[in-house]
């Protein structure tokens, strides 16, 4: 979060847009919610044409005089697109880099090579987590699914036995590791370390994407028994290529930008001197944006030019990783004027002073916020940056730490029993060749499974540091 923003969610805090009590600004919220909910669902709207007209129903039916709302809405937008907006493009253009360059497919053929048996479930999940770091969910998709089809046909696997775990990777990343949109939203809005947040989201992710990988796979496979369709199965990128990148490297320029951003994370807890010299060299260095742009750089060298890219070929490649993500930047920075317009009503305030009254801690509130905005919307984007937005005023009397896991319990409940309204759930239907019934026994389960077992493992942490 900028130090504007800061600024304008202390004075807020004071003096919010509206003096409506707590009935109405509930009403306020529940009714924007609805009309998100509505539009999306019913109306097939764009979510950023909905979460803007949401914003403004809510500020309406909270009291706000309109242009108080409208101000609101663009100020969040502007501070969310200008936090986030320029390490989703840097993420996207790495992304496209290991994607054309051959590099996925570097990395899966040399796993792939190592394993086999009872081991294969296990190599899945390695190599959607490892791609998964610098790629959208959906892209991670279209990468892993040729190979997921055709491992389970040559292999005679059973296609839940070997997807499942491709997924698990995929949707644990996309829900709990920055630089994915819905983390990096969250840990804007309620101001979290970035670098903190991505360890602790390492040790979540660990436990979560086994139980709900490899292990639930067996069942899933039991549930659901098909054969990989064979018409669904793509070309792959690198086959059109002369030569791909090697091994080492694409592994080294993926985890470069994690890297950097955990030794900050290290440095600031070992050294937690603001003026010493070795503190304020990693504080650059591992600030998201240097360490995904030396990502970028490096990689052009280390995948395109080990793919034999031409400059032009380079160009073209960094000109249409940008394109598809529009939309994602229109979702986020929507869901940040959202964000402001709930906190600038006097929702958070609102939400903070009832939860006082409460037995339930901050971490599950904020879980089971997400998941109530999850399944209504279908989006876990959505729902991130919204439960983001209700539960900001809780961050403020927590340690480092717990804002950090509130931002993984956000992310948790963004991810809970994806259904008919998600568009990751059509995606899987389709490239899997289920039915919609087999789609909710294997993907929306194992999206639960994720939630559930995610912030379990939140909570557990929380009680320990």
């Amino acid at each position: 979060m900028t130090s504007l923003s800061v600024e304008m969610l202390a004075a807020d805090a004071v003096e919010p847009i509206t003096s409506a009590g707590h009935a109405q600004l509930g009403i306020a919220v529940l009714a924007g919610i609805a009309v998100i909910v509505l539009l999306i669902t019913k109306f097939k709207l764009h979510a950023f044409l909905a979460l803007t007209i949401g914003s403004l129903a809510l500020g309406a039916f909270a009291g706000a005089p309109l242009d108080k709302a409208i101000s609101s809405f663009t100020a969040g937008l502007g501070s969310t697109v200008s936090g986030v907006g320029v390490l989703i493009a840097l993420g996207a253009v790495l992304g496209k880099l290991l994607a054309d360059s051959g590099g996925a497919d570097q990395i899966v053929d040399t796993i792939l090579a190592k394993a086999g048996g009872r081991s294969m479930p296990w190599a899945m999940v390695l190599i959607a987590s490892v791609i998964g770091l610098p790629l959208f969910f959906e892209v991670g998709i279209v990468l892993l699914i040729p190979v997921v089809l055709m491992v389970a046909k040559r292999g005679s696997y059973s296609l839940m036995r070997i997807g499942v775990p491709a997924l698990a990777g995929l949707s644990v990343m996309h829900a709990l590791i920055p630089p994915h949109p819905g983390p990096l939203a969250a840990i804007d809005a309620v101001d979290a370390n970035l670098g903190l947040t991505l360890a602790l989201g390492v040790l979540v992710a660990i436990p979560t994407v086994v139980i709900a990988g490899p292990v639930f796979s067996k069942y899933a496979a039991r549930w659901v028994d098909v054969a990989a369709p064979e018409k669904m199965i793509p070309q792959r990128a690198s086959e059109d290529l002369q030569k791909r990148p090697g091994f080492g490297a694409t592994i080294v320029t993926v985890l470069l930008p994690v890297v950097l951003m955990l030794s900050k994370a290290l440095v600031d807890i070992v050294v937690d001197d603001p003026g010493h010299t070795v503190q304020r060299v990693f504080d650059v260095i591992g600030s998201p944006l240097v360490a995904l742009l030396a990502a970028v750089l490096v990689g052009m060298f280390t995948l395109g030019c080990a793919a034999g890219f031409t400059k032009e070929r380079l160009s073209t490649t960094v000109e249409r990783s940008l394109a598809p993500i529009a939309g994602i930047l229109l979702i986020v920075g929507a869901g940040g004027g959202f964000k402001q317009t709930l906190i600038d009503s006097g929702v958070g305030q609102m939400v903070l002073e009832i939860s006082k009254d409460w037995s339930i801690p901050g971490l599950l509130l904020a879980w089971l916020i997400a998941v109530a905005i999850r399944l209504a919307t279908g989006s876990a984007t959505v729902a991130t940056i919204s439960a983001a937005g209700l539960v900001t005023p809780l961050a403020a009397d927590m340690s480092s730490t717990h804002v950090a896991l509130l931002v993984l319990a956000i992310g948790a409940g963004s991810v809970f029993f994806s259904h008919v309204n998600d568009a990751g759930f059509w995606l899987v239907k389709e490239y899997f060749g289920l039915n919609v019934g087999q789609t909710v026994k294997t993907w929306s389960v194992m999206e639960t499974v994720i939630s559930v077992v995610g912030v379990a493992v939140v909570l557990l942490l929380s009680l320990v540091i």
